[in-house]
């Protein structure tokens, strides 16, 4: 049974970037929307991964016939998605203020690291910068050790793309009621920060009165913590809770008696020592066999070679490959009427689908010919003839 996707019907123009934008683009694309990744002509190779699902037009936006025609995209499009530093669209005149005159319902999306106000708010910086502004790089890392940044994921992904996808989504349900598009300001500075609420709020009830990674969900406490196996894999315990904590050392065949209560801080390093003692006699798969079917918490530190054959994941199908065989997760959330098809063709060249996007959106052949040949726009007819 073929399923209509949530966002079917939904047009958007995303502007190419890195990282951030793509992978609000990509979450969109891969529940339904018509996702536009224009490129800037000659910019060669491009090195977005995350292109699944969307089609490629290639426009030279330092022609005053280039804006135009972005405009026209724009303005007859749902979204705009837009990954510049604050003022750059505004000088191509392609600002919110301007496209909403002609498009009331547009939903128009700024994604940046700081914000379109404020004294960074023109500044650049990556993941590691927004997240030391979000106060959360200062919780990050094991004692004695300087603040850790865990690979680009939480200001990047989640606080920005993950985050600005909601944005859009919302919007999107409001013009339903209201009939009116809207501005979105997402600052990945404040999206980690928000990801991160639940350590504010529970300062109150003394879950961070210790020092960086010195509490229990900061790699304080052993029983929170990974563990090196006898074949150089890992394990992950979460066993915090008292009837989880009694299966981990059940398993582990520790003697509780034997050992300092669970919520000693002084003595959490004896039992980290006597934790990594006990879980290097044995390998990952035994440890797993020993685990699986109980609730002491704990499981495999699975590498990107295993995730997609253990059983669970198997079962779900959480993983997929695409059909030059490369494997990525599978678009989350499930849902349960309409869930994601996401798209198996592997890539996207610069310019890839120009005449074909230009045609949806009302252009003739020949006013497609004439802006190739003046070079407003280009287009990579290579892949499209394979």
């Amino acid at each position: 049974m073929k399923f209509i996707m949530a966002l079917a019907g939904i047009r958007v123009v995303e502007l190419a970037g890195l990282a951030p934008a793509p992978f609000c683009g990509m979450i969109l694309a891969d529940f339904g929307a018509k996702v536009i990744r224009v490129d800037r002509t000659k910019a060669g190779s491009s090195l977005d991964t995350q292109t699944r699902g969307k089609r490629s037009v290639a426009i030279n936006l330092k022609t005053s016939e280039g804006v135009a025609l972005l405009r026209k995209l724009c303005v007859q499009s749902d979204v705009v998605l837009e990954p510049y530093r604050k003022g750059v669209m505004e000088k191509l005149r392609l600002g919110p203020q301007e496209l909403l005159k002609e498009n009331p319902g547009l939903v128009y999306a700024r994604l940046t690291g700081y914000g379109q106000s404020g004294m960074y708010a023109s500044a650049a910086g990556h993941d590691i910068n927004y997240l030391a502004m979000s106060g959360l790089l200062s919780r990050l890392g094991r004692s004695g050790e300087k603040p850790y940044a865990p690979l680009n994921l939480l200001a990047d992904f989640a606080g920005g793309g993950l985050t600005c996808a909601l944005g859009i989504v919302l919007a999107l349900l409001e013009r339903t009621k209201s009939g009116k598009g809207q501005i979105i300001d997402a600052s990945m500075v404040e999206g980690a920060a928000y990801v991160g609420s639940f350590v504010w709020k529970s300062h109150s009830i003394g879950m961070w009165d210790r020092p960086r990674g010195e509490n229990m969900l900061d790699s304080g406490a052993p029983f929170y913590d990974t563990y090196l196996t006898s074949d150089a894999k890992y394990m992950a315990v979460g066993a915090i809770e008292p009837q989880f904590y009694q299966q981990l050392l059940q398993g582990l065949e520790l003697d509780a008696d034997q050992l300092p209560p669970q919520m000693s801080f002084d003595d959490w390093p004896q039992l980290r020592r006597i934790f990594s003692e006990r879980f290097a006699l044995k390998t990952q798969a035994d440890w797993s066999r020993i685990f699986d079917g109980t609730d002491a918490c704990v499981t495999p530190v699975l590498s990107f070679d295993q995730v997609s054959v253990h059983p669970h994941n198997q079962d779900r199908g959480s993983f997929m490959k695409d059909s030059s065989g490369e494997e990525s997760p599978r678009p989350a959330p499930l849902l349960s009427r309409t869930p994601a098809e996401p798209c198996v063709a592997s890539g996207l060249l610069t310019g890839e689908h120009t005449a074909e996007v230009l045609q949806e959106y009302g252009f003739k052949t020949s006013e497609i010919d004439k802006m190739l040949a003046a070079g407003v726009v280009e287009a990579n007819a290579i892949k499209a003839k394979l």
